[in-house]
């Protein structure tokens, strides 16, 4: 699967700074997670033990429970109502659509459910299996694939992994199936759908041509400059009614990639009729950015030269399912003069 080669790139510090987005590429890497996985696990076994125990006579909301086939295979007997779910992934806003609402996630500042998610506790990156014990979990879920890391977690509570990297709509309805919302899951789709096609006719409507092609870049600290493709943004726009990839931008999805790095000087061959630009978190991308867009390769660019150049905050514009719904009321702002 190409996709979880991506995420074994080793990229893990991109959390801080590409977002979920990106980040999620560097989930998979075995040299960091597992490490730090199996030291946590090896002090905490006892614990585990313990947790288990304890889940096992938790309350009568949770003690019907049913078999669940996950994304990596596993058939995990979890219960029917969780109480106390932990998520550790980068799609957090997918849960919060279904009205889930963790207890523990992978925690990242600036978010648009920001507010729905201040009591939830960070359970860091790698999740710490003390910090997990801790809040007594009935279900966790992680994107992620590794099977060393997962034997450790599972240790704390029934287990299952959860690929973020699917199209939305399949993660919606894992996720309504996960947790017995499988009708909440499909009116969820439906009303997204609904405001999709709507969003994009408004456009339409306010100069969006049809096969206009766009393009989504950010940078990273070191001036790395990525071409965003199958993760984040591009999931909306490259989506059903909405504009086209430029050829370059194709080849990487065909590959199954979320991102590309590139060149500035490749530029020109990735830009499309629109581009959108996502700001960095850190201060040094943010001047690594701001030096790009003084550089003449930008300014040569034609969406620049047409004034079809719009910026979003990179923690902002996410793939989940929340943050597609503020998007969705976002891109109008942005594109209607």
């Amino acid at each position: 699967m190409k996709q979880k080669t991506l995420r074994t790139a080793g990229t893990g510090m991109m959390i801080a700074v590409l977002s979920m987005m990106l980040l999620a590429c560097g989930n998979q890497s075995t040299n960091g997670s597992s490490e730090e996985a199996t030291t946590a696990s090896t002090s905490n076994e006892a614990q585990a033990t313990t947790a288990e125990q304890e889940n096992a006579a938790s309350s009568d909301s949770t003690s019907e429970t049913k078999l669940f086939k996950d994304w990596t295979g596993h058939e995990v007997e979890v219960p029917t109502n969780p109480q106390r779910v932990i998520y550790h992934g980068e799609v957090t806003g997918d849960l919060l659509a279904l009205g889930i609402v963790p207890v523990g996630i992978l925690k990242q500042e600036g978010t648009v459910f920001d507010d729905q998610v201040a009591e939830a506790e960070d359970v860091g990156f790698p999740i710490s299996t003390e910090k997990s014990l801790a809040l007594n979990p009935d279900l966790i879920i992680i994107s992620n694939s590794d099977e060393t890391l997962y034997e450790q977690v599972s240790k704390v509570a029934p287990t299952v992994t959860f690929n973020s990297f699917d199209p939305l709509e399949e993660r919606i309805r894992f996720l309504g199936d996960l947790f017995d919302k499988k009708q909440e899951a499909e009116d969820w789709l439906a009303a997204h759908a609904a405001a999709t096609e709507e969003m994009w006719k408004l456009l339409r409507e306010n100069g969006l041509q049809e096969g206009e092609t766009a393009s989504v870049f950010t940078m990273y600290p070191g001036d790395r400059l990525f071409a965003m493709a199958g993760a984040g943004l591009p999931q909306l726009l490259y989506g059903e009614g909405g504009m086209k990839p430029t050829a370059e931008i194709q080849k990487v999805l065909d590959e199954e990639l979320g991102f590309v790095e590139i060149s500035q000087e490749k530029m020109p061959e990735f830009a499309g009729d629109r581009i959108f630009i996502l700001n960095a978190v850190t201060p040094e991308a943010q001047k690594s950015t701001e030096d790009m867009m003084q550089s003449n390769v930008w300014k040569s660019l034609p969406a620049v030269k047409a004034g079809k150049v719009y910026s979003l905050d990179i923690v902002k514009a996410s793939s989940d399912a929340t943050s597609r719904e503020w998007l969705l009321q976002e891109l109008p702002k942005l594109m209607i003069p």
